[in-house]
């Protein structure tokens, strides 16, 4: 999340986390094959029977490593654990099956007896961390997620080789439990905590309250949830990093400790009503920290990686280097206290070089989630750190990126230690999912490869893979877009549409960063479509190929928004009545049509995500909550305040949302003009 007082118009964010070297490797259960072969029964249930799976040691440098090969007619997948041992299927998946598990739709149907891998196959990973998620993902995309989902998306990670995911669902429960040892009953603790969909920016200590009071149904389901999510991912061989106490605490600590050293920190985002900062200092801030360690040790168990991000988008009381440096020391002090192998995890969007370096060198490591703030840190001062993509922000439904510079970045690194220094993995941390799949399946695709990859190879064999099927016009048009959409300048291009702008005349972005620029040949996009749609009569029953004709059409009439919403404001302002009025028609049916389509796939329907909301509700109060949460987060996210900024900024080209929501705010203010 990207939040300053004023926001510039394309702001990089750069977010960093640290967590221990030592915890790199993903953990390995006292019997691994179960939960492996579990993996493999859930992904091909008709051909499980005909899979083996087998224990392989590390490599002789410690590092992950897995083998495919055929064995008297039986495929045998070999491996460390559920997770090298799913990255496995995955590799035999794309190369062997020609199969994919996606977010947007399978294509699974793979025949009765499986094909044989023409010869064994070994492949190590040269990074101990493949690191996953964002805070903000837990709400723009996992809200409303039950335990069917998470599963799922657990089981993806696995195929893709995730180690060291970030794991927030129960927090609440842990909150809950350790507010009752410090003056604070049920109704002030639920009053405290925020809504359903804001609880990713609490963590982050950016606010309390917002969205609240919430449901004790929800705290106990959630508390449930995350207890399923973390013997899961722990089954499968992955190190969760949980949450470590910073000194965030609830305002109402102004008026039940009067005596503490509180700062009470400006209002971030104009988000009311703030949060408050206790002093690492104040001898209540050991006493909380390892009640809350306690607390969460004993509801969700513990992985020796603790999250802490102390001043996180903030100001210290004292700014100075010692003061910094013992700020580091007294977070690890109490987390070492507790636990004797605890490590810090740090979410560092306004990390200091202080703070880390009060922080024993051995138990840090930097989570780079653009893959670019190493250059302004000496590659973090010597630290070891993970290479990552950021790439969404907010949700935004977009179709592209810089695949060039995402596929270099890390093996450029990796090969070159005067810059990359001690490069030990790279991650996924995008603030929302679900969407532009071609790009996430190539970042952890990476985590296997120590050079770039062949990038024109590459996208061929992920087309096969995804349709099943080598359609020459289906892979031309991935090539079309290959060299154009994904090959902007920008990482992590906007591509915004002005349908989804608060309505004016002259508007330049959708929301705060974002902007309406194009950086590649659009009618390209429109080529590409034309081509998927000449291979619909082969791959027309292949349902990632019917989310891809979706999403690439998506693209073409998004991309033809700008310019139609140009031509309204030119006619206006030439006085062209006629002009104006039949522009103004085409922009209004340029979005219906966007909404017509949208509505056939699923991925793009306002009404499964307040559907998926509701049911969350124990009562109809509670169902209302939820639904109330769910369109403000993508709508207007924060208060009707004058200087309010984050409006819109999870907005989406979702079916209903631009019928019911966006094409109303245009038609409404054409009728004023």
């Amino acid at each position: 999340m990207r939040c300053l007082p004023h926001p510039p118009p394309l702001l990089p964010v750069l977010v960093l986390a640290v967590l221990s070297v030592r915890g790199g490797a993903a953990a390995v259960p006292a019997d691994p094959l179960p939960a492996a072969r579990a993996l493999v029964a859930r992904i091909l249930p008709a051909q499980a029977a005909q899979i083996d799976v087998e224990l392989l040691p590390r490599g002789a440098d410690g590092l992950d490593v897995f083998e495919v090969e055929t064995r008297g007619g039986r495929l045998v997948l070999r491996g460390q654990n559920g997770v090298t041992i799913g990255a496995a299927l995955q590799w035999y998946l794309r190369n062997v099956a020609h199969a994919q598990l996606s977010w947007d739709g399978d294509n699974l149907a793979l025949p009765a007896v499986l094909p044989p891998v023409p010869e064994k196959v070994r492949i190590s990973s040269p990074y101990r961390h493949r690191v996953y998620l964002n805070y903000c993902t837990f709400n723009y995309s996992a809200s409303w997620w039950d335990q069917a989902r998470w599963e799922r998306e657990i089981d993806w990670m696995a195929l893709h080789g995730i180690t060291t995911p970030l794991a927030t669902t129960g927090q609440e429960a842990v909150w809950q439990a350790t507010l009752h040892h410090f003056r604070m009953n049920d109704a002030e603790i639920r009053q405290y905590l925020a809504g359903p969909a804001f609880g990713a920016w609490q963590w982050m200590t950016n606010l309390e309250q917002w969205g609240g009071p919430l449901p004790q149904s929800w705290i106990d389901s959630h508390l449930a949830l995350g207890r399923f999510i973390l013997e899961r991912e722990r089954a499968l061989g992955m190190t969760p990093i949980l949450q470590g106490f910073s000194g965030c605490v609830p305002l109402a600590f102004f008026e039940k400790y009067p005596g503490a050293r509180l700062l009470r920190k400006k209002i971030w985002c104009e988000v009311p009503p703030g949060t408050a900062q206790l002093d690492p200092e104040d001898p209540l801030f050991a006493e909380f920290g390892r009640t809350f360690l306690e607390e969460q040790t004993r509801l969700l168990g513990t992985d020796h990686l603790y999250a802490d991000d102390p001043f996180h988008e903030g100001e210290p009381p004292r700014d100075t280097p010692e003061y910094l440096h013992d700020v580091g020391a007294k977070l690890y002090q109490i987390a070492h206290d507790f636990d004797a192998d605890a490590t810090i995890v740090m979410q560092g969007w306004t990390i200091r070089e202080g703070i880390v370096r009060g922080i024993p060198a051995d138990r840090l490591l930097a989570l780079d989630l653009t893959g670019q703030k190493w250059r302004e840190t000496q590659a973090f001062w010597g630290r070891p750190w993970v290479a990552g993509i950021l790439q969404n922000f907010g949700g935004h439904n977009s179709l592209g990126g810089n695949l060039p510079q995402l596929a270099g970045n890390a093996p450029m690194l990796l090969a070159d230690p005067k810059q990359g220094g001690r490069l030990v993995g790279i991650g996924l941390f995008p603030e929302a999912i679900e969407h532009n799949p071609l790009l996430y399946d190539l970042a952890t695709d990476l985590a296997w490869h120590r050079t770039a990859p062949d990038l024109p190879a590459w996208v061929r064999g992920y087309v096969l893979a995804r349709y099943g099927a080598d359609v020459p016009a289906a892979q031309s048009a991935w090539a079309r877009l290959l060299a154009s959409v994904y090959s902007q300048k920008n990482p992590e291009p906007p591509m915004e549409s002005p349908l989804l702008a608060r309505p004016a005349l002259t508007v330049n972005a959708a929301s705060p960063w974002g902007s309406f620029e194009r950086d590649y040949d659009v009618t390209q996009v429109w080529t590409a479509w034309s081509e998927l749609l000449d291979s619909a009569d082969r791959l027309g029953g292949v349902d990632p190929f019917r989310y891809d004709l979706t999403d690439v059409a998506r693209q073409a009439l998004s991309d033809l928004s700008v310019p139609l919403q140009r031509a309204v404001t030119a006619d206006w302002n030439a006085g062209d009545h006629a002009g104006f009025a039949a522009a103004r028609a085409r922009f209004l049916e340029l979005g219906a049509d966007l909404d017509a389509l949208l509505a056939t796939r699923r991925e793009f329907l306002l009404g499964k995500w307040l559907a998926d909301a509701r049911r969350w509700g124990t009562t109809p109060a509670e169902a209302d909550q939820c639904e109330q949460n769910a369109r403000e987060l993508i709508t207007v996210w924060g208060p009707n305040r004058p200087k309010a900024y984050l409006f819109d900024y999870s907005g989406r080209q979702w079916s209903g949302l631009l019928r019911g929501f966006y094409l109303e705010r245009w038609k409404q203010f054409f009728a004023y003009l």
